[in-house]
């Protein structure tokens, strides 16, 4: 509408334009340091009531400004990304973590660690080759058996301790799941009638972009986004939210899955029960190397040796235990009634391969565990790179609002004073019209 009466309108737009853009910013300055923020931008629209038409003529020049949309500055595919980078990360960092701590209770290299007792073991075997009427030196290759069987029997207990926290761990990430899948559909809903309801839903947008972003983590989940602005989730190609509606998550054992859980379920799975049949592996080369050789010796007496370690194939290294108590039960010597033969300790000194095997069981461990931990510190810089673009979009920059906060500031002032400028014009049109001065 032309006019001035025309123009008081297009103030009053500005007035109110300008006002939702103080509000938008000072709401920006507020959540500058909420997790999951994300600001938002207001933008304008001119208005007009020009219409194109042959006989007809509009004189106006515009009639003000309306708020076109308060904007959340996201980008979808960046947003994408991130859930995407995220979900390696975390399985990446899980993964390391587990490896970690179980690296910290192999102890290699170590003078505490099972290698050491393993040479520490033969060493007392060609002590007493070297002195085989020796009792102390009887006596010492028990305790060192003992040291030994003790050592892998607690590497043992570590492991599987640890795949105990993981399937608890597991529990609770599956239940985590269900949680943010029910709290996302919730959303889908709300979010949908508050919108067609002409109510902002920025805010619980954020949110549950922050349900999507932790699913992927948990599980490596993938979100779509539906025409109507609802998200869809799935997980290892099965549906986890659809809509407003989700189902329950379970572990499917022939499902691969990405974040947290699926490095849970790989080092429950494969990982650990592979190093601890490792060590199985280790003890039952033990036994036979050494009670075979214990074997065909003769101990003190000149019996026949029988055997020295005790061992059950089904339980593993678990049930490791050094069968002979008494040190003259020992079959140092080669010969039958040779005491002082000590051919056969000689021969345990060096017997089987189980070192060997010892140590490239702790080297694989340990070379997948480095090579874990440089994966993770490569996605992590590709990670942190996507977060430094993602809050340049759409975190809060306190100097960009406060420039945003004067101008919108000005330009409600501006406004307020062609308010005013044109309240006097009407004055003086209405009221002072025709009035002569004398």
């Amino acid at each position: 509408m032309a006019g001035t009466f025309g123009s008081i309108s297009t103030a009053l737009s500005g007035l109110r334009y300008n006002q939702v853009a103080l509000d938008v910013a000072g709401n920006n300055i507020s959540n500058a340091s909420t997790d999951g923020y994300v600001r938002r931008r207001v933008v304008g629209q001119s208005v007009s009531s020009a219409a194109p038409a042959l006989w007809s003529r509009y004189d106006g020049h515009g009639e003000g400004v309306a708020v076109g949309e308060v904007r959340r500055m996201v980008d979808p595919l960046l947003d994408a990304r991130v859930r995407r980078e995220h979900a390696t990360l975390t399985n990446l960092q899980t993964t390391q973590t587990v490896l970690g701590r179980v690296e910290e209770g192999i102890g290699e290299p170590g003078e505490n660690g099972v290698y050491a007792a393993m040479l520490q073991f033969r060493s007392a075997w060609q002590d007493l080759a070297n002195n085989p009427g020796s009792e102390a030196a009887r006596q010492q290759v028990l305790g060192r058996a003992e040291t030994l069987a003790q050592a892998l029997r607690v590497q043992v207990s570590n492991v599987s301790n640890e795949e105990a926290d993981q399937q608890v761990h597991l529990d609770s990430l599956v239940s985590e799941v269900n949680t943010a899948a029910a709290d996302l559909a919730s959303l889908n809903h709300s979010i949908l009638v508050t919108e067609q309801n002409g109510t902002d839903a920025g805010t619980l947008r954020d949110r549950r972009d922050q349900l999507a972003l932790r699913l992927s983590e948990l599980t490596g989940a993938t979100t779509t986004v539906r025409a109507d602005g609802q998200f869809d989730v799935s997980v290892a190609g099965s549906s986890l939210v659809n809509g407003n509606s989700a189902t329950t998550f379970a572990i499917d054992p022939a499902a691969t899955y990405g974040g947290a859980v699926g490095a849970v379920t790989t080092l429950l799975t494969t990982t650990l029960p592979a190093y601890r049949a490792g060590l199985d592996t280790v003890a039952t080369d033990l036994v036979n190397a050494v009670n075979g050789q214990h074997a065909l010796g003769f101990d003190a007496a000149g019996a026949p040796g029988g055997p020295f370690f005790s061992f059950d194939p089904a339980l593993g290294a678990k049930s490791l235990q050094v069968a002979i108590t008494d040190p003259a039960l020992v079959a140092a010597s080669s010969v039958t009634g040779g005491a002082r033969d000590g051919a056969n300790a000689d021969a345990l000194s060096v017997v089987g391969t189980f070192t060997e095997s010892y140590q490239r069981l702790v080297n694989g461990f340990g070379t997948q565990v480095a090579a874990v931990q440089r994966q993770t510190a490569n996605q992590a810089s590709l990670t942190g790179s996507l977060d430094d673009a993602w809050e340049q979009l759409a975190g809060v920059n306190l100097d960009e609002e406060t420039v945003n906060m004067v101008t919108a500031q000005r330009s409600y002032q501006a406004a307020a004073r062609l308010m005013t400028t044109l309240d006097e014009v009407l004055d003086t049109l209405i009221n002072r019209t025709g009035v002569v001065g004398r």
